[in-house]
């Protein structure tokens, strides 16, 4: 491994346990990313990474430099063509992958209402809801009905060709009129990404605004289709999160039990092997094998989804999961779509470690391959289980570390928001608008995305404690809230230490973190709902973009995190990034980071530092305040029964508002 012993990032890792772990001579015999970061011993290309590369047919590739007439593509394509037409095939890319995922999942929604997976539908509210949205009939029908019906109008949305995606309603309606106009409301999932790529061919779309109005589309039918189907349909089959203590840490991997990680994004997968995991016959065998039981722990955001809704530890992150197998403690890896390193079955060559591939897409050299099949989930999960606990007597020197001070409250959906600010039956987002109304919470803002081998871990830490100390509550997905977790923001006891008076008020009012963990990088979705609510709620604007909210990802590494961004800014939200591949092209790449707020109300920004990352995030937030004119401190009113009556129902500055004569929660007086 890197110099921890050698690379100055990998000293960055969060966690004690981590670099106890590094100081190990097992994982110094290991070679990671950040190895083979540092003996490329190049700097990465210009053309690359300011997007000006074109390879898309073959009379290159042509490397572009704008403004120079030599120096256009053979084509006579130019810098601002080149660079959106690769900008927006990551967008397809990044798109495609969150469709992919949800199509798999919407099947084994269908699967388990026809009766033929271990699942059941749990949550039978959320059921209702979505198929009042698809105009489903429910009354006096049985649930898996119901189901079935949905799960099937839910598929058919990815191969539809004409009219518009259901979820597209559930925007705010201003919202919903700004895609009308501009023609980017998505018709079918898989059509927009196939538009995409054929508006990209060379020779067809050649006009870089016209190429990122398809390329909005595509990216509303990733967060406003396939990515809340995927959301929505797993909650109601596995169950909507709820709060739930738990660990991040690698030191979750146990002594005498048989360690099995899943890692990779298709829930499908990690739910049966928790179920099969409980079966008798499973333990029975994990016994014999001399072991006292099964250890379940999840890597990246597979991690994050039996996290939510199982309370089981995460043992790594995406940059962790060579570390995880480092340990020599993990007798399977079990592996399915995305974000899956090739090295990791190198890391594991010379140990009784196995990589289970468990997906027809994805394969890998030096891996066993045991196919997973929805349709017999429960087989499928305990052959995959035998293969791990056959490995345990084989285990040899391994080093788990002792650590797990990272215990974490994840399962902020955003119905439990809801709930949690106003309660079983009055549940409301008019506590958390109240209280940004009087200032006690300056905005809103979410860190999602990824995480990076060519910077420190700690910039998502920066950016976090920066917002909260300024009163902006943060929400977290992905790998970025895995790593807001391994460094503690993630409990409620961290709004005392970390957070600014008025956000620690109200976090401890209601007894949550500053940070809240909203989920897997498929659930920004989650985001968009809880954005919407705050504009329904009243008295913050009439749509995202007038909402003092703003997003960043700031350690992407992956083209879903493109994705993620674009339709966020597409739906009126602004979106700071720490690099774009675009700053080769100026027209195009001051188009991303300004020209787009004429057309949704948002755009993109970059900024490398995190500090001032977090401070480009507060004053947008900031002027979002003023626009509303809610910048000035409100003053606070304690009012009695008379006034409360007097309300009839309308929120007042400052002023909580729970209908009936009581205030929702007691957060706003």
């Amino acid at each position: 491994m890197a110099k921890a012993h050698g690379c100055d990032n990998c000293n960055e890792i969060t966690g004690a346990s981590t670099i106890d772990l590094l100081n190990q001579d097992l994982a110094k015999k290991v070679r990671t990313a950040y190895d083979r970061l540092e003996d490329r011993g190049m700097s990465a290309c210009l053309f690359g990474s300011g997007g000006t590369c074109c390879k898309i047919c073959n009379m290159g590739p042509c490397q572009i430099i704008d403004g120079v007439d030599t120096m256009l593509g053979v084509c006579g394509a130019t810098a601002d063509t080149v660079a959106a037409r690769n900008f927006a095939r990551i967008i397809a890319a990044g798109t495609a992958a969150h469709t992919d995922h949800a199509r798999e999942m919407v099947r084994g929604f269908i699967a388990t209402a026809k009766g033929e997976t271990p699942h059941e539908i749990k949550d039978v509210d959320k059921l209702h809801k979505m198929a009042a949205l698809f105009g489903i009939e429910t009354e006096d029908r049985d649930k898996n009905e119901i189901a079935l019906e949905l799960g099937e109008k839910a598929l058919a949305e990815f191969g539809q060709q004409d009219g518009t995606l259901t979820f597209l309603k559930r925007a705010p309606k201003k919202q919903q009129q700004i895609w009308k106009k501009l023609g980017v409301e998505p018709r079918g999932v898989d059509r927009e990404v196939v538009e995409m790529m054929h508006r990209t061919h060379m020779g067809v779309d050649q006009d870089y605004k016209n190429i990122m109005l398809q390329g909005a589309r595509c990216a509303l039918a990733d967060g406003w289709g396939s990515s809340m189907l995927s959301t929505e349909l797993t909650d109601i089959m596995f169950g909507t999160p709820v709060p739930k203590r738990a660990i991040v840490d690698l030191g979750c991997l146990r002594e005498d039990y048989v360690n099995v990680t899943v890692h990779g994004h298709e829930p499908l997968l990690a739910e049966s092997l928790c179920l099969a995991a409980e079966q008798e016959d499973m333990l029975e065998l994990a016994r014999k094998a001399g072991a006292k039981g099964i250890n379940l722990a999840g890597v990246c955001c597979t991690g994050n989804e039996i996290l939510m809704r199982r309370g089981i530890p995460v043992a790594g992150s995406f940059i962790q999961q060579e570390m995880v197998l480092a340990t020599g403690a993990v007798e399977a890896m079990v592996v399915d779509v995305q974000c899956v390193m090739q090295s990791v079955a190198q890391v594991v060559k010379e140990m009784h470690t196995d990589i289970i591939t468990t997906n027809y897409r994805a394969k890998m050299p030096d891996s066993v391959h045991i196919q997973f099949e929805e349709h017999d989930a429960m087989n499928s999960a305990k052959e995959i289980l035998k293969k791990a606990i056959g490995n345990y007597k084989k285990r040899g020197p391994h080093y788990i570390p002792k650590d797990k001070k990272f215990d974490v409250v994840v399962g902020f959906s955003h119905e439990t928001i809801n709930y949690m600010l106003g309660g079983r039956f009055r549940g409301s987002y008019r506590p958390l608008n109240d209280n940004i109304i009087n200032g006690r919470i300056k905005g809103v803002a979410a860190i999602v995305g990824c995480e990076h081998f060519k910077y420190a871990d700690d910039v998502h830490f920066k950016i976090a404690t920066e917002l909260i100390k300024n009163n902006v509550l943060v929400l977290a997905t992905g790998c970025a809230a895995s790593a807001l977790g391994r460094r503690g923001l993630m409990r409620p006891e961290a709004a005392a230490e970390y957070a600014g008076p008025g956000l620690a008020e109200v976090c401890e009012t209601v007894g949550m973190p500053p940070v809240l963990h909203v989920g897997s990088c498929v659930d920004n979705s989650r985001l968009l709902i809880a954005l919407t609510e705050m504009v329904n709620e009243g008295g913050l604007g009439e749509d995202i973009s007038e909402l003092p909210a703003c997003g960043t990802a700031p350690l992407y590494m992956s083209e879903k995190a493109v994705a993620i961004g674009q339709y966020f800014v597409s739906s009126g939200a602004h979106v700071v990034f720490q690099n774009l591949p675009t700053s080769g092209a100026k027209k195009f790449n001051k188009f991303l980071l300004d020209g787009m707020k004429e057309l949704y109300g948002a755009c993109w920004a970059v900024e490398e530092d995190p500090i001032k990352l977090a401070h480009h995030m507060i004053k947008a937030i900031d002027e979002k305040r003023e626009a509303l004119g809610i910048n000035k401190a409100q003053e606070r009113i304690l009012m009695d029964m008379q006034m409360r009556r007097e309300l009839e129902g309308k929120a007042l500055p400052g002023v909580g508002c729970g209908g009936e004569g009581e205030p929702h929660g007691g957060l706003a007086e």
